[in-house]
């Protein structure tokens, strides 16, 4: 691994000294804020700790820190998320404080061989992802999104895998409903976790142990007059139930749900034995997201055969070579590829009905005006936005 400023800054601190943890982790954490890190991974290995940080999706190798003084780190971070650090075998989630205006982090343990796995999940930054508006959705996702927020009955579901930027766009969501409304309607949420902190929306955590599972808690937080209903995630039969029951009886709710394309959230419904009737007057809307990254400007270079480079039909591409000025990844930042559904009516309607599967409900989508993930990528790489090889590697190789 390739010695960088703060692997070195990080080699050069003594272990034996008692604010060694204290150092490291600051200094880690600062760090990784600056890198525009989502995730950082503090991984045991045999002789040390292993250390990365996810940017942009992928993960990069940051620093190998010496075995003597490993465990204090992990116990380091534990404090400040403020969990028991003589408990090291079974996983442990917490959130770690900071001051108001700083970068929201949650840590998450894990036992491993070698000891206690620690990530930090590091969240947007202030004054940034705040409105629908920052999230860069093509622009009739955008538009269509931002009317949607003004009904007051249904289902609006963010799809994708995880990282993909669905619970970023449902607090995005959020954030602009209570400007909108200023008060005048109740928010509220049901998370697990809670990531953020949100102005005028009420946020309750789920508990398993306190006996507030997902259903549980939603059946009881519509009994607190809530107009707008944010669940964190559907996993199940009984929450997807409940949730399009809300978005039946009077209520706008926002959810998240892990599917590879807006037609297989409909797919996924049918098969865990949601009534067909339910999810077409249930859901308002789908928007399936996936996140690629995007060629730095200044070192992108053209490949002489598009056509057949990784099979993606397209007629020009870039791809990725690496400068000082992206760190030699060769991308900077992340571009979204969204696919919304059309409303379920008429033809598209009468097949969600009919149980049809997943590929007739897309072949009919698009027929129906939906632009798919796979369109805005060939787009995006036409476009000299992103590589065919970038694309390949978050949608994958079948292209249907």
């Amino acid at each position: 691994m390739a010695a960088t400023p703060l692997s070195d800054s990080l080699k050069a601190l003594d272990p034996n000294n008692p604010q060694y943890a204290s150092s490291v982790v600051d200094a880690l954490l600062a760090a990784a804020v600056a890198a525009g890190a989502s995730d950082v991974h503090v991984h045991p290995i045999e002789d040390g700790l292993d250390v990365r940080w996810r940017v942009d999706g992928v993960l990069h190798p940051v620093a190998t820190l010496p075995r003597r003084g490993a465990p204090n780190v992990v116990a380091r971070l534990k404090v400040l998320a403020e969990l028991l650090t003589y408990k090291t075998d079974s996983p442990q989630e917490g959130r770690i404080r900071r001051e108001p205006g700083k970068v929201e982090m949650r840590l998450s343990t894990f036992p491993t061989l070698h000891g206690e796995k620690a990530v930090v999940r590091l969240f947007a930054g202030p004054g940034r992802f705040l409105v629908p508006d920052d999230l860069g959705l093509p622009e009739e996702v955008r538009v269509a999104l931002s009317g949607l927020l003004d009904e007051t009955t249904g289902a609006i579901v963010l799809a994708g895998p995880a990282g993909s930027g669905k619970t970023t766009t449902i607090y995005a969501c959020l954030r602009e409903l209570a400007r909108r409304t200023e008060g005048r309607r109740s928010l509220a949420t049901l998370e697990d976790p809670i990531e953020a902190a949100l102005d005028g929306v009420s946020q309750s955590q789920v508990d398993v142990a306190a006996g507030l599972t997902l259903e549980a808690g939603l059946r009881a937080l519509l009994r607190q007059d809530p107009e707008v209903v944010a669940v964190g995630e559907i996993r199940d039969r009984a929450t997807a139930e409940t949730t399009l029951q809300a978005a039946l009886t009077g209520h706008l709710t926002l959810t998240t749900f892990h599917a590879g394309s807006a037609c297989e959230v409909v797919g996924r419904l049918l098969d865990m034995g949601i009534e067909p009737y339910a999810i077409r007057s249930g859901l308002r809307a789908v928007i399936a997201l996936r996140l690629v990254r995007k060629l730095c400007p200044a070192c992108s270079v053209a490949v002489d055969d598009p056509a057949g480079f990784l099979g993606l039909a397209v007629h020009s591409a870039r791809t990725a070579r690496g400068c000082p000025q992206c760190g030699g990844s060769g991308f900077a930042g992340r571009i979204v590829l969204a696919e919304m559904l059309p409303p379920l009516d008429d033809e598209l309607g009468r097949a969600v009905l009919a149980r049809a599967d997943v590929r007739r409900l897309e072949t009919i989508a698009v027929e129906s005006g939906m632009t798919t993930r796979w369109a805005r990528a060939r787009a995006a790489v036409e476009e000299g936005r992103t590589s065919p090889a970038e694309v390949r590697r978050v949608l994958g190789m079948t292209d249907r």
